[in-house]
């Protein structure tokens, strides 16, 4: 059985992830963890699934269970257990969350004691620790060596402090209407409090968490819900999160969202006018429109890419310093601000640039279109390796003479094959994708 997946460990809660797994894990952590001891503390967040008691019950009996002490600190964001694993002085943070995903699922997240989220390498020896039965059983402690554990309520205001640090002193959201949809998820409480506390005139909605309605049919995955309040109020601008807060979808005056290619590239830009852009790059993923990476060179801006997930856009961004990445899907990093993607200070430095440029957001966040881009998904019994498929290259050679980008892959968790084509022109992307498809579903 494998546990990781490409953000943590997933899975539906009492299934897959019940609470037996969960505590073996969390012992399996805590010898990792304890190699490079600083301080035998580790904090514990959540979001607002009900399952999520259970999976805190759990880690706290394993980690105490090898002798480590527990700060639990209830709902908060993802991000904010990065920083506050940091700010703590934490050997290591846990996140409770499956992000998007239904409240029938959970996960767990674990950072280092930076606020880092942890590299394949460091997932593989945990998953390793999992299944050694002899060394679970050795680290089990007994007396005066099993840990502790207490929780603290206060340290939402350490959060709210730094994220508010990173919005412009000379600049205050008094006037500006704004719809916040919080998905009934981790920023319930925190997220409407930075933006009253910054000026704004903030009408909330799905902020009641009831342990069962965490993004059901709210938040990122449903911003037509914040364009109804946004049309109905004349509001200047909606923010969508999701489950967890890692992820934010914009919302225009005129109840449109903004294209999350649109968002990277009018920010990136933004940055750099003002000399915070380090290494003159931005930092996407694979699946980023062409546009972005034409919209960046007309200002002498890169792009690099990397495969799909925020961690790899992370890895990227350390490697070539560069502090601003992101994913078209919402999940937006600035490194100078918040170790991990941030829905909130993604929030606030959109609030920033709009107010800046003295525009609307539709004018503001709107600066390049996007070229057309298919994705079709095909059902697959087995994964060939795609350069094992004979043609496959010469087809792809074809489709980039023409002056398109195409892009294949596996999904990680589905028996799928994704393909992606994007082109200026939409009647050849569309004939070639058929074509494409065609092809690959005679091949597999």
């Amino acid at each position: 059985m494998k546990l990781f997946g490409t953000d943590g460990v997933r899975g539906q809660a009492g299934s897959f992830l019940d609470a037996m797994t969960v505590m073996k894990l969390a012992m399996a952590a805590g010898i990792f963890f304890r190699k490079n001891s600083y301080t035998n503390k580790i904090l514990v967040g959540k979001d607002t699934r009900r399952s999520g008691y259970m999976i805190e019950n759990a880690l706290v009996s394993g980690l105490t269970a090898v002798g480590y002490d527990v700060i639990q600190i209830g709902p908060m964001p993802t991000p904010a257990i990065a920083f506050l694993t940091e700010s703590m002085r934490c050997d290591a943070g846990i996140m409770i969350s499956a992000s998007h995903n239904p409240f029938e699922d959970n996960g767990i997240k674990f950072f280092d004691h930076n606020g880092n989220k942890l590299g394949l390498d460091c997932e593989k020896a945990i998953e390793e620790l999992f299944f050694d039965e002899e060394a679970i059983i050795q680290a089990q402690k007994t007396g005066k060596e099993i840990g502790a554990s207490k929780r603290i309520d206060d340290v939402i205001g350490r959060y709210i402090v730094s994220i508010k640090s990173s919005f412009p002193k000379d600049l205050t959201l008094s006037g500006l209407r704004i719809v916040l949809d919080c998905a009934n998820g981790a920023a319930y409480k925190v997220a409407p409090t930075i933006l009253e506390e910054l000026g704004a005139e903030v009408f909330t909605i799905n902020a009641k968490p009831n342990g069962f309605n965490i993004n059901e049919l709210s938040g990122a995955m449903y911003p037509e819900n914040v364009a109804k309040v946004v049309k109905e109020v004349r509001a200047d601008i909606g923010l969508a999160l999701d489950g967890d807060a890692d992820r934010l979808v914009i919302i225009d005056e005129n109840g449109d969202t903004v294209d999350g290619d649109k968002l990277l590239g009018a920010l990136c830009v933004y940055l750099s006018s003002k000399g915070l852009l380090k290494g003159e790059a931005c930092v996407a993923t694979v699946m980023s429109n062409k546009a972005l990476e034409d919209y960046l060179d007309s200002f002498d801006l890169k792009l690099n890419r990397t495969d799909v997930g925020d961690k790899n856009v992370l890895v990227n961004m350390k490697e070539n310093h560069i502090n601003f990445g992101g994913e078209q899907s919402g999940h937006v990093i600035f490194s100078d601000v918040s170790k991990t993607g941030d829905g909130l200070a993604t929030a606030l430095q959109v609030l920033a640039y709009v107010l800046e440029s003295g525009k609307k957001a539709s004018e503001a966040l709107n600066k390049f279109e996007l070229y057309p881009q298919v994705l079709k998904n095909i059902k697959v019994n087995e994964k060939i390796p795609l350069d094992k498929i004979e043609g496959l290259k010469e087809l792809q050679a074809e489709i980039k003479s023409k002056g398109m980008r195409d892009l294949i892959r596996y999904s990680g968790t589905e028996n799928k094959l994704r393909v992606l084509i994007e082109g200026r022109d939409k009647k050849l992307v569309n004939e070639y994708m058929d074509k494409l498809i065609e092809f690959l579903t005679k091949k597999l």
